[in-house]
C-alpha cells in the first residue's frame, strides 16, 4: 500500500469508524459529498444538514483517527484488505441489496468476492448426516466452480467451509465479529485455513466482539453475496431461516434439504419447501438450476458387512429408531443387537442419538 492509497483508506476509515455513525448515514453523506475526504472537509454547519449535531461535530473534528490508525496498521499485513463501495473488488451482488455496507474488511483472497457463489447454512447442532451432507454438497459445488459461502458457525457452516476449501472454487466466511476475533474459538484452525485458501469477510470494525445483534446483520450478507442459499437441517426457530428469508427478499434462489418427519431439525427445511423453496436431495438439483456441470468424482467403496448386519441396516431405514424398536424388528436380544450397532457405529454407517435412538447415515 503506497502513500496515496493509505490516504484514501485513512479517510474511509476515519469516516466509517466515527462513533454513532451507521452505514445508512455514511451512504447518505457519500451521496451528498461524493467522497469520504470531502465529507471530512465539510464544515460542521454544512454537515448539520445531513446528520445530528453530535455526529457533525465528530466528523468535522476528523472522525475516529485512533481507530483508523489501528486499522491501517492491520492493513500492513498483505493478507488483510479493506474493500470500499468504490473498489472493483466490492461484491457487485451486494450493491443490489437495500443496505450494502459502505466498507468490508477482508482477510484472504479478495478475488473470491465476485465469484459465482452459493450459500450453505444450517443447524449448529447438526446430526452426523447433516454435517456429511453439507461437506459433500459443498465439495461438489466447489469442484463444479461455485464458491461456497457460509457463516463460520459450528455444525453445518463449518462443514460447508471444509467442503468448499476441498474444491477448486474455495469458500468465503461472512462473520459477525471483527476479523481480529475468531468466533467460535473452536473454529480457529478453520478460520486460518479460510484466510490462507479462501476469505474471511466482515462489515464490523476490528475488535468487535460476538454480540447477538451482529448475526442477523451478518446473515443478510451471506445471502447477499450468493446467487442462492441451501438450508441443511434447521429447526423452526433458526437463524438459518432468517438467512433464507433474506435470500428470498433479495431475489436469490432458496433451496432446502428434506429430512425425517420426526426430526426437529427437518421442520425448518420442510416449512421452506412448503413456502416455495426448491427441494434438494442431490447436488445436481442446484447445479442444473444455475447451468453448472458436476465434476467427475471417484466413488468410495463401502465397507463390507455380514448378512446379519446388512439386514439390520435395511430394517433400520433412515428415520431415528429406538433400541427397543430395532430389537423387535430384527428379533434380536438386546446384547446381540448392541454388538451389531457398535460395529455399524464404528464403521460410520449409523449415529447414536439422544434417548437411546439410532439413525442410519447415507
Amino acid at each position: 500500500m503506497d502513500a496515496s492509497e493509505a490516504q484514501i483508506y485513512d479517510a474511509w476509515l476515519r469516516l466509517t469508524l466515527t462513533d454513532g455513525l451507521g452505514p445508512a448515514s455514511v451512504r447518505q453523506l457519500l451521496l451528498a459529498y461524493g467522497s469520504p475526504q470531502r465529507v471530512l472537509d465539510a464544515g460542521m454547519l454544512d454537515l448539520r444538514r445531513h446528520v445530528p449535531q453530535e455526529l457533525a461535530t465528530a466528523i468535522a473534528a476528523g472522525g475516529n483517527q485512533e481507530a483508523a490508525g489501528t486499522t491501517l496498521k492491520w492493513l500492513e499485513d498483505p493478507a488483510n484488505h479493506v474493500v470500499t463501495l468504490g473498489d472493483p473488488h466490492y461484491p457487485q451482488l451486494l450493491l443490489q441489496i437495500s443496505d450494502p455496507p459502505p466498507l468490508l474488511y477482508v482477510k484472504g483472497d479478495c478475488a473470491l468476492l465476485n465469484q459465482f457463489a452459493v450459500a450453505i447454512v444450517g443447524s449448529r447442532n447438526a446430526t452426523t448426516q447433516g454435517i456429511t451432507n453439507a461437506e459433500e454438497f459443498a465439495r461438489a459445488l466447489s469442484e463444479a466452480g461455485i464458491t461456497v459461502v457460509s457463516g463460520l458457525a459450528l455444525g453445518v457452516d463449518a462443514a460447508a467451509h471444509r467442503g468448499g476449501l476441498a474444491g477448486k472454487a474455495s469458500s468465503i466466511a461472512l462473520v459477525g465479529t471483527g476479523l481480529d476475533v475468531v468466533y467460535p474459538a473452536r473454529n480457529r484452525s478453520l478460520a486460518h485455513a479460510l484466510a490462507e485458501r479462501g476469505a474471511l469477510v466482515s462489515e464490523f470494525p476490528l475488535g468487535t466482539p460476538a454480540l447477538a445483534s451482529n448475526f442477523p446483520r451478518r446473515n443478510r450478507l451471506i445471502s447477499g453475496v450468493s446467487r442462492g442459499c441451501l438450508v441443511i437441517e434447521a429447526a423452526l426457530q433458526s437463524g438459518s431461516l432468517i438467512t433464507a428469508r433474506m435470500a428470498n427478499e433479495q431475489g436469490r434462489e432458496v433451496f432446502a434439504m428434506p429430512g425425517s418427519i420426526h426430526s426437529p431439525l427437518a421442520k425448518g427445511c420442510h416449512r421452506l419447501i412448503k413456502q416455495g423453496a426448491k427441494l434438494v436431495d442431490d447436488v445436481n438439483d442446484i447445479l442444473e438450476e444455475f447451468k453448472f456441470s458436476l465434476a467427475a468424482t471417484k466413488a468410495e467403496a463401502l465397507p463390507e458387512h455380514s448378512p446379519a448386519t446388512a439386514r439390520l441396516l435395511e430394517l433400520m431405514g433412515y428415520d431415528p429408531c429406538s433400541h427397543d424398536a430395532l430389537s423387535a424388528r430384527a428379533g434380536l436380544p438386546a446384547d446381540a443387537l448392541a454388538s451389531f450397532l457398535l460395529e455399524l457405529e464404528l464403521s460410520g454407517l449409523i449415529e447414536k442419538l439422544p434417548g437411546n435412538q439410532y439413525q442410519r447415515i447415507r
